[in-house]
């Protein structure tokens, strides 16, 4: 039974079908892409299937369970996870702190059927730490990672929630390629412990190097599907998508690669060794953000930063005026994720985050949504130094 099933989703933006009939599939231990040119509609098909987006149509299965309806909260419960284009660590607290918030507010271990006590918290952040390079690094706020380090530490709080299916929205931007390397080789690893993963990137070319079979998405539809090696020699993908210049020889004997890599246990999480129980140390304290008062709870405080996210994801779509609302109203709490979202390609949707952060501080900012992109670096940073200083 496939972990993921997308039957017939439709999406309309106005009089505007985004998506119309997208069908897909992910099976346990599959590393499946979507591909196709910008506005194609692969970011909403993705989207729905992670719940950022209800369709108008269609239906989304996980593990046999229609989830059309669920929120992502919901879904990460089954066992869905996800991870963002744009950096989701708390950039004040540390790695372990990260994990740990992780690790507090699950309801139960899936695998255990009980939620897990103090202890069993500290040995999986023990063995998620050891198994992600992240030892050297335990202790610095994540805002001084770099940006490999992020994403094996965002890699690392998704899988203590023992996922069956993990979806990426653009792995491999904007990282250098020694990163790219060392996700391509996660996710082989994930896909070994039979952990479905569905991806979609610009970077077709690593996509196609790491996906067991991709999907190419055009004008709402899916136009062509299978293997990498089938994808690059196949007409319409050329036609319109790939081009006739694309080098196929990367992917040549890639099924035999992939053969060779699939066989896998029947429990995902099974093959995570646990380290032998840890000492637990006093969190209580070091959970706190900005000031003396710790948080009184890390589960409400990650749930808001959810739906914030959420909103300011929003901001592009026919709710952008609700969101820009809802964010304003939240004040200060929303600026942190506007802030992620100047740093994001799309200069419509920095636009928008522009004009939000306007309206909760009430006069302009110094910062240009479509000015160059070293030049926008540089206000960013001021930016972040100004509300650093605002939040003492």
């Amino acid at each position: 039974m496939s972990l993921l099933t997308v039957q017939g989703l439709v999406k309309y933006y106005g009089q505007r079908p985004v998506v119309n009939g997208v069908d897909f599939e992910v099976n346990p231990g599959e590393v499946v892409g979507l591909l196709g040119p910008n506005g194609a509609g692969k970011t909403t098909s993705f989207r729905m299937a992670t719940g950022q987006i209800t369709p108008n149509a269609g239906t989304v299965s996980f593990n046999g369970e229609d989830v059309t309806a669920l929120p992502m909260y919901q879904r990460a419960r089954l066992g869905m996870g996800y991870l963002s284009q744009e950096t989701s660590v708390f950039r004040k607290l540390n790695v372990e702190q990260n994990l740990l918030a992780i690790l507090e507010i699950m309801p139960q271990a899936r695998t255990l059927g009980r939620s897990l006590t103090r202890a069993e918290r500290y040995e999986r952040m023990e063995s998620a730490i050891m198994r992600f390079g992240l030892n050297k690094v335990r202790k610095n706020v994540a805002v001084r990672l770099s940006g490999g380090e992020k994403r094996r530490l965002e890699i690392a709080r998704c899988l203590v929630c023992e996922p069956l299916l993990i979806l990426l929205d653009e792995p491999f931007t904007g990282i250098d390629p020694i990163t790219i390397a060392e996700i391509r080789q996660i996710i082989l690893e994930l896909r070994n412990e039979g952990i479905g993963i569905l991806l979609t990137d610009h970077n077709v070319h690593e996509a196609l190097k790491i996906t067991t079979r991709s999907y190419l998405i055009k004008d709402g539809k899916v136009r062509t599907q299978g293997t990498p090696a089938q994808i690059v020699r196949d007409p319409v993908a050329i036609a319109e998508y790939l081009g006739s210049g694309f080098s196929d020889s990367s992917y040549r004997g890639h099924e035999q690669h992939v053969r060779e890599l699939v066989p896998m246990p029947a429990t995902p999480v099974q093959s995570m060794e646990l380290p032998p129980p840890t000492t637990p140390k006093p969190i209580a304290k070091t959970l706190d953000f900005a000031g003396a008062t710790p948080k009184p709870s890390t589960a409400q405080m990650i749930l808001e930063q959810e739906k914030v996210q959420r909103l300011v994801g929003n901001l592009k779509t026919a709710d952008q005026a609700k969101a820009a609302e809802e964010l304003t109203k939240k004040g200060l709490a929303a600026v942190p994720a506007l802030l992620s979202a100047l740093e994001r390609r799309d200069a419509e949707l920095r636009q928008h985050a522009v004009e939000v952060l306007q309206a909760i501080l009430k006069h302009p900012i110094p910062f240009d949504a479509f000015a160059p992109e070293a030049m926008r670096k540089a206000q960013l940073a001021a930016l972040r130094e100004l509300f650093e200083r605002k939040a003492g």
